[in-house]
């Protein structure tokens, strides 16, 4: 016996309307085609569905077979929008994972260009740590990662999107800023002895001897950029960043760019190898290459 999933929808449809041509109507055959498809789907069941040709009453047998063919179509049907959604969210959604710097510079101002473009597409943000963003990547948690570059990054297909110098963020009436306002010596990477450390990942980027010995005494650290800044503007101590970060966060802030020697950040974006990203992840990687100077 060989029963197809049209034969049921087909079957249901003459019985709810009573009648071929109102269901031929229904399903844009012609009734000699439903005739047709009813007639091979009596043969398979080896019993007639219906008690006359005007397909009005159905048999015991139609009865029972209703139901289940109700019940299956139902179920196709349901199936049939459930993945139409699920297309529609995956090919609709970008997830984005980032490094918390990135988060508060670079994507706010490239999030609006796309959007202008792609308004019905929905952007998932996740703002974590480079190691947390390559992993995300790693398992299929994102589609794009915007991390400080690594050599780590060997599984991931990488491209630079940006580079800017790190310095120190100070509270502009704490110490360091008294020292650098009376002019007594030059931006150098060793005014961070003068205040606590708050430390953060990108102190390991600082090519100086001073940051690795007051990471081994640093009791407060934070990865969140916002935090960082808090932190900082209560008078908590200094810490290191990038110089775009301060454009967005100047109040009761200052800014010291050392050069002995100087110390870069460089930002890669990241996306995983084995996959191709879906065409409004495609979009954003595009815009976001293109918007950003390197």
């Amino acid at each position: 016996m060989t029963i197809k999933l049209e034969m049921l929808r087909v079957f249901r449809t003459v019985a709810e309307q009573g009648s071929l041509a109102q269901a031929a109507a229904i399903l844009g055959r012609t009734p000699s085609a439903v005739s047709m498809m009813l007639a091979q789907f009596e043969d398979n069941l080896g019993a007639p569905l219906f008690e006359a040709e005007r397909k009005n009453r159905l048999t015991k047998l139609g009865e029972h077979v209703l139901a289940e063919a109700v019940r299956a179509t139902d179920v196709f049907h349901s199936s049939v929008l459930s993945i139409g959604r699920l297309t529609n969210s995956i090919a609709g959604t970008v997830r984005i994972a980032a490094v918390p710097s990135v988060t508060v510079t670079l994507l706010p101002r490239a999030i609006a260009e796309f959007r202008r473009q792609r308004p019905q597409v929905r952007l998932e943000i996740s703002d974590l740590d480079s190691a947390s963003v390559r992993r995300r990547i790693r398992l299929d948690e994102a589609d794009i990662g915007i991390l400080t570059a690594s050599a780590d990054d060997e599984d991931a297909d990488a491209t630079v999107i940006m580079r800017d110098r790190l310095g120190i963020v100070y509270q502009q009436g704490g110490t360091i800023g008294q020292a650098l306002d009376s002019g007594d010596q030059p931006p150098s990477w060793r005014l961070l002895a003068q205040e606590t450390m708050i430390a953060n990942p990108l102190c390991n980027l600082v090519p100086h001897d001073i940051v690795p010995q007051l990471l081994e005494s640093c009791t407060l650290q934070a990865r969140n950029t916002t935090a960082l800044l808090s932190f900082v503007r209560e008078g908590l101590g200094a810490t290191i960043l990038p110089e775009s970060v301060l454009a967005h966060f100047p109040h009761g802030l200052g800014f010291a760019c050392p050069s002995d020697p100087a110390a870069m950040r460089t930002v890669r974006m990241i996306r995983p190898r084995d996959r191709r990203l879906s065409p409004a992840a495609q979009e954003f990687w595009n815009s976001l290459q293109g918007s950003v100077p390197v």
